[in-house]
């Protein structure tokens, strides 16, 4: 070799980051000492240190956002060109972030896998694996929060078990080599729920995708195709390169929470990644134009967008996509000399909110009295026309995906459809744990889209006529309600908090209550807000936004 170690051109950082300009709040200095050994100094971390802090922080992603996430939100609000769904989407999330804030019911029911990074400095003694402390800490947070299990164990190739206790998370320990790190621990906090992580998606591409024209037209396709289902407006990373398929994905998370906002934002012979600013102007653009929204059609399909170009071996060129959801937690912590610090996120939203709250005409809401026969409630809807918003009252039975996989096998075996899916409407949920003195724990929608391949079975033996859930649905589901008289409504993603606070009034178990919160429930709501997507003649509110048009503006052509 002809460079030593240490010289300037022998290891570059792919990823180099700037300064730290984070706000954090001091947790403590207990259990935080400086020690001096072999002329050097060493910051020794009690395990009881590192599992404190991330019970601390999974209790604050659980409930409490960023102000700069609920700035946008606002903005949203006093946006006169965003669309009347867009607006009554902020509205309710930001009503949604202050029920949050109250630490009682987290923002959303599915309360996510705990993922965690650290960068250990090189003078830190710790005792033991990290990871068992972290883990200890996770543990607790789920156990004591009025949080949900959703961490599955695999028994053999087919069978699973709810762990009980969400673990095991994702840990993920890194040395920092950093000068002036050596005393320094940093972490990053995350829950991801499923439906954000489902939005992840790596593309094996070739240098022919790097073209203005050929990339305009990629990015169209495949944003269009992240619908709603993940509780938009996103935080949008797009990663174009990488050495590996896996470090382009762990990239897009990271830019996805902001993480890598301080790259570079200009590239170098050495191989440094950076943002490309022009490119996400352009690109948040572009999702201005999709018509699909903040969840039922407008502008704000994102919040905004990170575009990082990578490194790249001559052969390969991955590109991942990732989005943070309407529930967009993370936070960053660190423990140094000084003690045990957290990111101050937002403990007061209500300031956010605008000072007169709109009210809603009359008119604009069609109420459905839910404790109608079936016939009734299809009858009433199908007067309605797609993007009407409704607001439903009365029983709704509560299923989602081992639920209707258990059904059917037993319509498969002959059995005849339950009478509870013949005579309710179907809300595709799952709660989290309900506090003392409350109806329902957070209780929002889950994904429609994996619950898309029963639907034709269980309309034609007469039940899920129908459907309450998030996000688009696949053309089979609308080919299914066209032909048996069938209906989607769209509930908007995210407020799961208001949802158990305002509207179900309450709860009861009924059937396969072995499966926990995967049972059928039978719940009671009150004004539940909705929206008719699909409809009993074969339209779709989707249809036509998540559709790719041909794109007259390449990104990355100057357009003055």
């Amino acid at each position: 070799m002809s460079s030593s170690p240490g010289e300037s051109d022998s290891y570059r950082d792919i990823l180099p980051l700037g300064p730290d300009t984070t706000t954090y709040r001091h947790l403590t200095t207990e259990g935080v000492r400086l020690l001096e050994a072999g002329g050097r100094n060493w910051l020794e971390i009690e395990p009881h240190v590192l599992a404190d802090l991330t019970s601390a922080a999974i209790r604050d992603i659980s409930h409490l956002l960023r102000p700069g996430h609920l700035a946008q939100l606002r903005s949203i609000i006093d946006d006169p060109q965003a669309s009347p769904n867009d607006r009554f989407v902020a509205l309710d999330l930001l009503k949604n972030a202050n029920v949050a804030a109250g630490g009682v019911l987290p923002m959303c029911q599915d309360t996510g896998t705990a993922i965690i990074m650290g960068k250990r400095g090189q003078s830190i003694v710790t005792q033991g694996p990290d990871e068992a402390a972290i883990s200890a800490g996770v543990k607790h947070a789920y156990d004591t929060l009025n949080l949900r299990y959703s961490q599955m164990a695999p028994l053999s190739m087919w069978d699973e078990r709810n762990t009980g206790s969400n673990l095991p998370a994702q840990i993920d320990i890194y040395a920092d080599t950093k000068p002036g790190h050596e005393l320094t621990y940093e972490l990053l906090f995350m829950a991801k729920g499923g439906g954000s992580a489902n939005k992840s998606f790596l593309y094996q591409e070739t240098k022919a995708l790097l073209n203005p024209v050929r990339f305009a037209e990629f990015l169209d396709e495949k944003l269009r195709s992240l619908g709603t289902a993940a509780c938009p407006p996103y935080h949008l990373a797009v990663v174009v390169g990488g050495t590996s398929a896996e470090y382009a994905l762990k990239t897009a998370k990271l830019a996805s929470a902001r993480y890598l906002d301080s790259l570079p934002v200009h590239g170098s012979p050495h191989g440094n990644g950076f943002r490309d600013l022009e490119m996400e102007a352009e690109v948040l653009q572009m999702t201005r134009t999709f018509g699909i929204g903040a969840q039922f059609g407008g502008k704000y399909f994102c919040h905004d967008v990170r575009v990082i170009r990578l490194p790249r071996h001559g052969a390969s060129l991955p590109v991942a996509i990732a989005v943070s959801c309407s529930a967009d937690r993370q936070a960053l912590a660190k423990i140094t000399p000084e003690g045990v610090f957290l990111e101050q996120l937002e403990t007061d939203p209500a300031h956010y909110l605008p000072d007169v709250l709109p009210e809603e005409a009359p008119d604009d809401v069609v109420r459905i009295d839910l404790a109608q026969p079936m016939a009734a409630v299809r009858e009433q809807l199908s007067k309605l026309p797609v993007k009407t918003r409704v607001a439903l009252t009365g029983p709704l039975v509560v299923a989602r995906d081992i639920a209707h996989a258990r059904i059917k096998d037993m319509l498969d075996r002959g059995e005849p459809m339950p009478k509870y899916l013949q005579d309710h409407a179907v809300y595709y949920a799952g709660p989290a744990k309900t506090p003392e003195g409350y109806a329902s724990g957070s209780f929002g929608p889950t994904t429609a889209g994996r619950m898309d391949a029963y639907v034709d079975q269980f309309q034609k033996a007469g039940g899920s006529f129908v459907m309450l859930a998030k996000g688009n649905r696949s053309s089979g589901v609308t080919k299914a309600c066209a032909d048996n008289g069938g209906f989607y409504l769209g509930s908007i993603g995210g407020p799961a908090a208001i949802l158990a606070q305002d509207n179900i009034t309450s709860v009861e178990v009924l059937d396969f209550p072995e499966l926990g919160m995967e049972a059928v429930w039978k719940i009671e709501v009150v004004d539940f807000p909705a929206f008719v997507v699909v409809d009993d003649k074969g339209n779709d509110f989707f249809a036509e936004t998540l559709r790719p048009i041909a794109t007259t503006i390449p990104v990355g052509v100057p357009t003055n």
